[in-house]
């Protein structure tokens, strides 16, 4: 039996762009979850610490595991909110990839920028 493709993917952005529901969603459509939780409902499954279903915000990573086209993925939920860079930092070394998302609303913010350099350019075009 030939092993499962695995892939470590992680969801960068700014605070409230959406990076928690885009999780859900990913979780609910890959049949993971059959109830779809709303962050503005305080049901999401990533934000499950009393603190974040109270502030409607990430303040820890979060990893969550299903299958999907015949592999399987980790998925993990960064912190938006500058405050928790660290704990979204700590996550990049793990990832095989990773989703930048951007509010259509809120446009590229500095924090956005902040996490395309981290993850997306080489460390050597960092400094």
């Amino acid at each position: 039996m030939q092993a499962k493709k695995r892939i470590v993917v992680g969801i960068l952005a700014h605070v409230d762009a959406g990076k928690t529901t885009l999780a859900e969603a990913m979780l609910y459509l890959s049949g993971k979850l059959k109830k779809l939780g709303r962050v503005d409902h305080r049901d999401s499954f990533l934000d499950h610490y009393s603190l974040e279903r109270q502030r409607g915000i990430t303040i820890f990573s979060k990893q969550a595991l299903f299958d999907y086209g015949g592999t399987a993925f980790t998925l993990l939920d960064t912190p938006g909110h500058v405050d928790f860079s660290s704990e979204m930092e700590r996550t990049l070394s793990v990832l095989d990839c990773a989703v930048l998302v951007l509010s259509a609303t809120d446009g590229v913010q500095a924090h956005t920028e902040t996490l395309w350099r981290l993850k997306l350019l080489p460390k050597s075009s960092t400094k």
